[in-house]
């Protein structure tokens, strides 16, 4: 009999967090897409996340297991959000810690965050090669919006992803 994971816990990242933080979404977007050097880099960078917008991690006793960056809009992280709205960026799992709800908990907290904030709706982006994150958002509520569809580079194309709160 194996013993089951770990419980995490997902909760603002702590200054000790944030190269973990980094490191796991970069290896996240890494196991599953091609993404360029610079926005590798951008990936890593979890300190310029936390001090522009809310960094959360989830973490269990021993590590960060997965992150997301959350924005309110018109701040300047926003690349989606409105006023009155958030937006999530580059959530990723560490790819060892996957199928343990890290995602799941992470997009629920952001959402309970949102709402206990007064926002309207949640949006955010996610590449068409994401298939299984796109299973996530739509059984969490969210709905594609295709006007929020957009292409930050040549040959990325981005799906808008909304859920109204």
């Amino acid at each position: 009999m194996s013993a089951s994971p770990t419980p995490f816990v997902v909760r603002v990242a702590t200054p000790g967090d944030v190269d973990a933080a980094g490191a796991v979404v970069a290896a996240a977007y890494l196991h599953d897409l091609r993404v360029s050097a610079a926005y590798l880099e951008r990936l890593r960078d979890a300190a310029s996340r936390a001090a522009q917008a809310v960094l959360l991690v989830a973490a269990d006793d021993a590590r960060v297991l997965g992150s997301v960056t959350y924005v309110v809009g018109g701040t300047a992280m926003a690349q989606l959000a409105a006023s009155g709205e958030v937006e999530l960026r580059m959530l990723g799992v560490d790819p060892s810690a996957r199928a343990r709800g890290v995602a799941d908990g992470l997009v629920r907290a952001c959402v309970d965050r949102a709402r206990s904030e007064g926002h309207d709706r949640v949006v955010l982006s996610t590449q068409p090669e994401m298939l299984a994150a796109q299973r996530l958002y739509e059984r969490l509520g969210f709905g594609r919006q295709p006007d929020l569809d957009w292409v930050p580079e040549p040959g990325v194309v981005l799906l808008g992803y909304a859920l109204t709160l």
